[in-house]
C-alpha cells in the first residue's frame, strides 16, 4: 500500500498541487477499492469533517482525469473508483448484492482484447465486466424443511 509521501510523490507526478483533500480521497482508496463517491466522502469525512461533497467529487475528477484513479460504471450501479490503474484489469458484478472483484487480462498487456473490426480506431484498452453471482449469493439458502402433516404427533 503506498504511503503518504508516495501520494505526495504520486500528485505532484501527476502535475497536481498537494492538499488534504486529494491526499484524504487517495488514502481512502487505498484500503476500498470499488468505492463510491458517498463511501469516499463517509471515510474522508472520518479524517477531515470539513471536506464538503463537492469538494470529494472535485478531487475524484481530477485524480481520474491524470490517471491516478479509475472510474468504473457497471451498468445499472453509481460510479466507482479505484486505486489500480495502467494494467487494463476488468472485474466482476454480482447482479444479486453488487460486491466487485478486478479479474486480470486474460491475454497479456492492453488492451488484451482486440475487436474483429476496429473502424480505424487506435484501440488502447478493453474494458470487460463479468457478471453473475458472488459465492455468497449464490450459496444456496438454508431453507427450513417442511414438516411432514402425516408425522404430526407420532414423535
Amino acid at each position: 500500500m503506498p504511503t503518504t509521501p508516495e501520494l505526495e510523490q504520486a500528485l505532484r507526478g501527476a502535475a497536481l498541487r498537494v492538499t488534504r483533500p486529494r491526499l484524504a480521497v487517495l488514502a481512502a482508496l487505498r484500503g476500498h477499492a470499488h468505492a463510491t463517491t458517498d463511501e469516499v466522502l463517509g471515510l474522508v469525512r472520518e479524517q477531515h469533517p470539513e471536506v464538503s461533497h463537492q469538494a470529494v467529487y472535485d478531487v475524484l475528477r481530477a485524480l481520474t482525469a491524470t490517471g491516478l484513479v479509475r472510474r468504473i460504471e457497471p451498468q445499472g450501479s453509481v460510479s466507482r473508483y479505484e486505486l489500480r490503474v495502467g494494467d487494463n484489469h476488468h472485474h466482476l458484478v454480482c447482479r444479486s448484492c453488487g460486491v466487485i472483484a478486478d479479474v486480470d487480462c486474460s491475454v497479456g498487456a492492453a488492451p488484451c482484447l482486440a475487436p474483429y473490426e476496429d473502424h480505424g480506431f487506435v484501440v488502447d484498452e478493453a474494458e470487460v465486466i463479468y457478471w453473475g453471482l458472488c459465492r455468497a449469493c449464490a450459496a444456496p439458502t438454508v431453507l427450513p424443511t417442511l414438516e411432514n402433516p402425516a408425522e404430526r404427533g407420532t414423535r
